[in-house]
């Protein structure tokens, strides 16, 4: 393709059938616009990251409610904007990659909304990169399809609503480059949705709406806002026209949630309980602070543990306050071909659903179509004829900095199995995401690079901690590294031959076993492994 911005923007992938409907000239101008404005911006926002995360890990810093902007949690009379067309009702919403075959099922799931994932469910290869941005474009004009075993699947008459969520402001994208540098990764997904739908998805009665990964604090979210201005004026579309759902899904970020609101107030759609991320922040965060927080086998760490609890009854109450909308946590399971697994993990999934219900959610997530109706039906029996929950604003729930940080309040323990078992899922979803799966069925959950990054970061914190087993066994890394090496026997000899498995393990030995604890495993190994194929 023809270098851009007299020479300055080079597209490094290569070009396949219709990629050039979606790089458009005009369209890498208007990424690269976004990316010239804002890349300072983004780069001092991760350096302050880094910078809090260290004095986090030195004690130099304490976690709690933000002093300089209590006046923002104070003040009652703001709120955040209306909700916008087809997201006034968000009883069940189905996540997913953007392949064509998702694209299609999640839309006909009966799910009224589907977060088109470029994120967490999407290993970012330049293929999965742009032609997720196709079928997006091709859905969105009711032009796309798929035939499996002989039979056509196209969009049905009331398909979900679309949000699309874009990678977080750490990843960039290697494949686009303005004067050699990489361009933000969360601009491009971004940037080529809304300036190839925008209007398209007004002209249908929606909007161009997204859900906004990994924040860390307010100031990220002002960032998010201010991309969202320039957008719509450089686009000629009204301002406050895109919506924004934040995905609470790290410690900090849950300390801010009404800062968050407040800066995308005129965007803003709602708050997630991101939960496999949240636990994700805790591990990492807290690796090196001791037994207190040290978090059992990943198995025990479910929603209805106190400081879990104190996350989403906190995240409900916020919204609530500000007119924003609250969406539950993901529910990951599969339908199996065993009646008994299916009864046993349906009843799980039922027990979650109303507990979020119950407490105040407005709707919740799925991964699999199957669930929907499940979801649904929660939903349906505690809204009644009612869109959403927005009325019931928990006024009863009192959470304190003291409960989001009493990590020991999951109590459980840590046993050979857990650890085990981290490995081995660790080492199954990493060897997927490298043959470009990001979404992968193990074990009867769909798992995305959330489940890799609290496996890996769980078993640094067990070694660095010198956690003890159940049985009394202490954690080391020799014991892990023995451990390894029988799990990854084990799954290679399930898998066969076509596996990236010693990639996985290089990849896992980096991340959890090193001296230091890499705060993603997603950065070093797509530059390493996914920028030299297509």
């Amino acid at each position: 393709m023809a270098d851009t911005l007299n020479g300055r923007l080079r597209i490094a992938g290569p070009m396949r059938e219709r990629y050039d409907e979606i790089l458009t000239p005009a369209a890498l101008e208007f990424v690269a616009k976004l990316d010239n404005t804002f890349a300072g911006r983004r780069r001092d926002l991760l350096d302050a990251r880094r910078r809090r995360r260290e004095r986090l890990a030195a004690g130099e810093e304490k976690l709690g409610f933000l002093p300089d902007t209590r006046w923002i949690r104070s003040d009652p009379s703001w709120q955040v904007a209306q909700p916008a067309p087809g997201l006034e009702d968000r009883r069940v919403e189905i996540t997913g990659p953007t392949d064509r075959k998702m694209t299609v099922n999640a839309l006909n799931s009966g799910a009224k909304v589907w977060l088109a994932d470029f994120e967490d469910a999407t290993s970012p290869t330049w293929h999965n990169i742009v032609s997720g941005q196709l079928n997006l474009y091709d859905a969105i004009r009711r032009d796309i399809d798929f035939t499996d075993r002989g039979k056509r699947y196209v969009i049905g008459d009331e398909p979900a609503t679309i949000v699309a969520r874009p990678r977080g402001w750490h990843l960039v994208e290697k494949h686009i480059r303005i004067d050699g540098r990489p361009v933000s990764a969360s601009l491009v997904d971004f940037g080529l949705y809304f300036f190839h739908n925008a209007r398209q998805l007004l002209a249908r009665g929606s909007g161009p709406y997204f859900y906004l990964p990994k924040l860390e604090s307010h100031h990220e979210a002002r960032l998010w806002n201010d991309v969202f201005l320039m957008a719509q004026e450089e686009l000629g579309i009204p301002r406050g026209t895109i919506r924004a759902t934040v995905l609470i899904e790290t410690i900090t970020a849950a300390f801010e949630m009404d800062e968050i609101l407040y800066e995308l107030r005129e965007h803003a759609a709602g708050l997630n309980a991101g939960r496999w991320d949240y636990i994700f922040s805790i591990i990492k965060t807290f690796a090196s602070h001791g037994a207190d927080y040290v978090l059992p086998d990943r198995a025990q760490v479910t929603m209805t543990v106190p400081f879990m609890r104190a996350y989403t009854e906190l995240l409900v109450r916020t919204c609530h306050k500000r007119g924003a909308h609250a969406i539950g946590g993901m529910s990951a399971f599969i339908p199996s071909r065993d009646p008994e697994v299916n009864a046993v993990a349906l009843e799980q999934v039922r027990q979650d659903k109303e507990r979020e219900a119950g407490d105040g959610f407005d709707g919740s997530w799925v991964a699999h179509p199957g669930l929907v109706p499940v979801c649904r039906e929660v939903f349906d029996e505690v809204l009644g004829g009612w869109p959403n929950q927005l009325g019931k604003l928990r006024e009863d729930v009192v959470v304190t900095a003291h409960d989001l940080l009493d990590v020991a309040s999951a109590g459980g323990e840590v046993t050979e199995r857990g650890v085990r078992s981290n490995i081995n899922v660790a080492l199954r979803y990493i060897d997927s995401w490298l043959k470009g799966t990001g979404a992968a069925a193990i074990f009867n959950l769909m798992e995305d690079a959330a489940t890799a990054e609290i496996a890996r970061c769980q078993v640094w914190q067990w070694i660095r901690n010198g956690t003890k087993l159940a049985d009394g066994t202490v954690v080391t890394r020799e014991r892990v590294t023995e451990w390894l090496d029988a799990e990854l026997a084990d799954v290679r000899a399930e898998l066969g031959e076509d596996n990236r498995l010693a990639e996985a393990r290089e990849i896992f030995v980096e991340t959890a076993l090193s001296e230091k604890l890499p705060s993603f495993f997603t950065t070093g190994a797509y530059a390493r492994y996914l920028t030299t194929s297509s």
